[in-house]
């Protein structure tokens, strides 16, 4: 097949123990999916879940080990840093049971949903769109996926983020408001998963803002950390 320009790679991550690289399709993000978060945002109670998408080339990959360098992104004053577990899929699935959903889950990852929230609110405000706030180059900075075998009991492992040292974020994955097999249950009646796709699967409270020199150090048990520097 001839193409009128050279595509480009397909966005992919690397995988623990193994030299081959998990293909990225698309990237679900879940919103207000921690009580806490929802509160610091100016909601409450357990609303449906709400998804929204970043496309695959806003993925920025970090390798175990490494420094990803994030640059702060244009037309923003306020980027802000969401700590979240990624949950990668393994197979295609449409209306999934909850009760089935970890036969879909390839493995997990840690990674930033990297918000450039003035944006964000703003378009909120006009009752627009809000992907320019969400969207945007390298707002998926995303560490390696550890298969499901190698994961440990990611449903009731510790979350946390830190910046430059300091504490911003800390929770647990079982404050989620919807679990992960709840969240693929939902999100597969809207879209039919497919091999690669991510899902980001909420943020607990703490969010805040970074600036140039800032360097975010994220954990989650059973995981590989994830270490990026806004440049």
């Amino acid at each position: 097949m001839r193409y009128v320009f050279t595509p480009a790679d397909v966005a992919s991550l690397p995988v623990v123990g193994s030299t081959e690289r998990f293909p990225v399709h698309r990237i679900y993000c879940v919103g207000r999916n921690y009580e806490e978060h929802a509160k610091e945002m100016g909601f409450t109670g357990r609303e449906p879940p709400f998804f929204f998408l970043k496309p695959a080339d806003a993925l920025l990959p970090v390798e175990a080990g490494t420094t990803g360098e994030m640059p702060y992104p244009s037309l923003t004053s306020n980027l802000h840093h969401e700590i979240e577990l990624v949950v990668a899929i393994g197979k295609a699935g449409k209306n999934i049971r909850a009760a089935d959903a970890a036969e879909y889950i390839y493995g997990y990852a840690l990674g930033l949903d990297m918000t450039r929230r003035d944006l964000q609110n703003e378009m909120k405000k006009q009752g627009r769109p809000w992907c320019i706030g969400k969207g945007f180059e390298h707002s998926a900075p995303i560490g390696p996926v550890t298969p499901v075998a190698q994961a440990g009991n990611v449903e009731q492992a510790a979350i946390a983020l830190q910046v430059n040292g300091v504490d911003r974020q800390r929770s647990t994955v079982s404050q989620l408001i919807w679990n992960i097999a709840e969240t693929i249950e939902h999100l597969s009646a809207a879209w039919e998963l497919q091999p690669g796709d991510l899902i980001m699967t909420g943020t607990p409270e703490g969010v805040g803002a970074v600036v140039r020199g800032d360097l975010l150090e994220g954990t989650l048990d059973g995981l590989t950390p994830l270490s990026v520097r806004i440049s």
